[in-house]
C-alpha cells in the first residue's frame, strides 16, 4: 500500500468522523494530529472557529523529558498537559476526534493521560 493512499485513507476516514463530531463552546472537540516524530492536541470551538488551548510533543517542557522517553509516554506527558490547559481554561467535558486514527498506541495514550487528569469524554 503506498503512503500516499494511506494519506487519502486517513483524510477519508477522518472526515467521516468529523460530520458527526462536533465541537461547542460548552464541550468543545479534542483533536488529534499524529505524525511521525510529533504529536499534537488542539481543544477546538467549532461553533466559533476558536481553538481555546493546545498542546504538542514539540514544546520545551515535553521535548525536555521526550529525548529519553518513547513516543507514547511522550504521548501521555501532551495529553497530561493538554488536559490541565483545558481544566485552566475552564473546559472539564470535550468530545474527542481521534483523526482518522485508529484508537491504540499513541492516540489511546493521549485520551487516557487527559482522562486521568480529570477532563470527561
Amino acid at each position: 500500500m503506498s503512503v500516499k493512499n494511506r494519506k487519502s485513507q486517513r483524510i477519508a476516514r477522518h472526515a467521516r468522523v468529523r460530520n458527526k463530531v462536533i465541537g461547542t463552546l460548552g464541550k468543545p472537540r479534542l483533536s488529534v494530529y499524529r505524525s511521525l516524530k510529533n504529536i499534537y492536541v488542539q481543544i477546538i470551538d467549532d461553533s466559533s472557529n476558536n481553538t481555546i488551548t493546545s498542546a504538542s510533543s514539540i514544546e520545551d517542557q515535553i521535548k525536555s523529558n521526550a529525548t529519553e522517553l518513547n513516543k507514547i509516554d511522550a504521548s501521555k506527558l501532551v495529553g497530561q498537559l493538554v488536559a490541565r490547559r483545558a481544566i485552566d481554561q475552564g473546559v472539564s467535558s470535550v468530545v474527542f476526534d481521534r483523526g482518522g486514527y485508529k484508537y491504540h498506541g499513541r492516540v489511546k495514550a493521549i485520551a487516557d493521560a487527559a482522562r486521568e487528569e480529570g477532563l470527561v469524554f
